[in-house]
């Protein structure tokens, strides 16, 4: 079955049966229309899971990752004792300004995927900001 966004919203307004992921991605594909990474504001985009965070710089004009960072990385994982902590998320965000201002990327969009504003998302964020990239 094929749905609109505007019935799949109204299905989940009314309490109906609709599956936790279809929401999701009709969740994350309404903020992505908004969204767009070119060569000179690449997209900031954020993936979070229980245990760790990830974060990609992405342009989207030619569908290519520039820069990428996760709690998973080696130097980083000696430094934090568990990934899933709003510091990780800050050390993560400035980890991954410095690598973008070595390949002279200084503004982006950010996209926070389905995720609130806040918690680890804005840690890493705030990161990002103190690092010296543009928001």
């Amino acid at each position: 079955m094929k749905f609109s966004k505007r019935v799949l919203l109204k299905l989940k307004n009314k309490n109906k049966k609709l599956k936790p992921q279809k929401y999701k991605k009709l969740k994350r594909e309404s903020l992505r229309g908004l969204i767009k990474g070119t060569s000179e504001r690449p997209r900031l985009s954020v993936y979070r899971s229980n245990e760790n965070i990830y974060a990609q710089i992405i342009d989207d004009t030619t569908s290519k990752t520039l820069v990428s960072c996760s709690t998973l990385d080696r130097d980083i994982k000696l430094n934090i004792k568990n990934g899933r902590t709003c510091d990780a998320s800050k050390l993560i965000g400035q980890k991954l300004a410095n690598l973008s201002l070595k390949k002279n990327i200084t503004k982006i969009v950010f996209d926070r995927g389905p995720y609130l504003y806040h918690g680890r998302i804005k840690a890493l964020a705030d990161g990002a900001r103190e690092g010296g990239l543009q928001f």
